[in-house]
């Protein structure tokens, strides 16, 4: 049966249409105790889904849909070593990089925690042997700038939680990273740096990935510019697991980090592919970011579905995409640190969800994962909100709050916070021309400064920002992303669409560097190579 033929699914449709043309201001005023049914904290992580256009009968259904999906069951089995990824016949078990140490997960029907701990172990030795001055340079300098080189997963997790615990991290240290295979995004990490105090970090589960390998080795050419062929065994690290690889390119096999194809890029940044964080904010705090992880994992799997914070986000988004008819989201923290959230979740979100094939290769019935976007607090203010207030498309919002500020300044949290209630607050409720016009606006202006209001919002608050709590958001929106997957019955984990351009690039830079061009190409591509080549040449 299709999803979209579904009892939960027809249940949810007729619900849906008795609420056409129901407002916001209407269902706060109906119910006085709408909050009550619609929040829910866990582990000091604040969920408030009362501005979004649903009751509780809606909530219920909701939830009556993600029972008749299995999504307990389905997350039960992720957890425990399940094949979850279909089309890969793998494990999704990510889960499995932040179980304490004892814990027992297996696959086929090897315990994968001990091999996970032994991993942690060997980047703690090396973490603190960073930061400590004892791993050295070649020329006996201490290692000051710290580069990793990565792409996709193996680049916007690490560079976020980075950005995110920026001040946990050691003033020591610089950190920076490398993704793009553009050779300003090379120049630009390197500039000002002395190549005898930095260390680069490699990461390619293959060690074949063209724009990874491709800058890897460029700053290979950097380092041994300055201080010959030697110093790579001394300036390099990898995470990978193509051993014979990275030692042809002069990286110690001491100095190599594995991870397992149970960890997908995109939920990846607990594994070794973390090490750059770890080496940031130290071995201590990064535990404490696993741990972050684990606890939200716990209530992921045991909490009641209607008290669940990721199975609460995971269904509001399903009711806004596929009930309201929302093809964007935008995700908006009041947290500077915060800013690099919405492209990590791009890549979270949308490769992930991004599907129109289900897990029986049949096509979907009902629309998958929206456009994922967004901006830091009152930056977004002063760009885009305006179209969020009144403009003709519905965007849900993700509003990520916190209580207290790292570093206090003046009255700023104070003020950040508020813009930050206000801006939901506005959305949910508007501002009607009848209130404009009371408040004495000339007639020709009350059309200009009317909001609709009715535009629906999340609302996440957190004590502080710090390695546990970025830990719990991380896998709050981590399971959020599964438990969707699953009721749309689509395969989160596994990305074949990115791979169609990889495979066209590789032949079209073989084209780019010899004298013709391939049988069969189109003549939009054959007419842009041809002006390409005229201009580079």
């Amino acid at each position: 049966m299709k999803l979209s033929e579904s009892p939960a699914w027809v249940n949810l449709l007729n619900h849906h249409a008795t609420l056409y043309g129901v407002h916001l201001r209407d269902l706060f005023a109906k119910d006085p105790a709408r909050l009550d049914h619609l929040s829910a904290e866990a582990e000091g992580v604040y969920l408030d889904i009362s501005k979004h256009r649903i009751t509780p009968e809606s909530l219920d259904l909701l939830v009556a849909l993600a029972e008749q999906e299995g999504v307990a069951e389905k997350l039960k089995m992720m957890m425990t070593g399940a094949r979850v990824n279909t089309t890969e016949n793998r494990p999704a078990l990510h889960t499995a990089l932040r179980a304490p140490r004892g814990s027992v997960i297996e696959v086929d029907g090897e315990n994968v925690v001990p091999h996970v701990h032994e991993v942690l172990d060997a980047m703690t030795e090396f973490s603190e042997a960073v930061r400590s001055g004892r791993h050295t340079g070649a020329t006996g300098k201490q290692i000051r700038n710290v580069i990793h080189i990565g792409i996709g997963g193996s680049h916007l997790g690490p560079r976020f939680v980075t950005d995110a615990l920026r001040p946990f991290v050691s003033p020591d240290l610089t950190m920076r990273f490398i993704s793009n295979v553009d050779g300003a995004d090379l120049h630009a990490a390197v500039d000002g740096l002395d190549p005898a105090e930095t260390l680069f970090i490699v990461a390619s589960k293959t060690f074949t990935t063209t724009e990874t390998i491709s800058n890897a080795q460029e700053a290979r050419s950097w380092v041994t510019a300055s201080l010959g062929d030697d110093a790579v065994s001394s300036h390099f690290a990898a995470v990978s697991t193509n051993l014979d690889a990275v030692e042809g390119f002069g990286i110690k096999a001491a100095l190599t980090f594995g991870f397992w194809d149970w960890v997908g890029g995109r939920f990846s940044v607990a594994s070794a592919i973390g090490l750059p964080v770890m080496i940031a904010i130290g071995p201590k705090a990064f535990r404490e970011f696993l741990g972050g992880l684990h606890a939200m994992d716990q209530h992921a799997l045991s909490a009641p579905l209607e008290k669940n914070l990721p199975a609460l986000m995971a269904l509001v988004g399903i009711w806004s995409i596929d009930f309201d008819g929302a093809q964007s989201h935008a995700v908006i923290p009041y947290a500077r640190d915060l800013a690099a959230l919405p492209a990590h979740l791009q890549q979270l979100e949308m490769e992930s969800n991004g599907k129109s094939v289900t897990n029986n290769g049949e096509q979907v019935s009902v629309p998958t994962a929206p456009i994922v976007w967004g901006a830091a607090g009152t930056d977004a203010q002063h760009a885009f909100l305006q179209l969020l207030h009144q403009g003709t498309v519905n965007v849900p919002v993700d509003f990520i709050l916190v209580a207290r500020a790292a570093e206090p300044f003046g009255n700023h949290q104070d003020m950040l916070f508020a813009n930050g209630v206000a801006q939901a607050e506005a959305l949910a409720f508007g501002l009607t021309s009848q209130e404009v016009a009371d408040s004495g606006e000339e007639a020709a202006l009350i059309p200009h400064k009317t909001f609709p209001g009715n535009h629906p919002s999340s609302v996440l608050m957190i004590e502080s920002l710090n390695p546990f709590t970025l830990g719990q958001l991380l896998s709050l929106y981590e399971h959020k992303v599964a438990i969707q997957g699953f009721i749309w019955g689509i395969d989160s984990f596994d990305q074949w669409g990115v791979a169609l351009g990889k495979s066209l690039a590789t032949d079209l830079i073989a084209e780019l560097e010899g004298s013709g061009i391939s049988v069969g190409t189109d003549a939009s591509s054959a007419a842009l190579i041809a002006r390409y080549q005229l201009l580079r040449d």
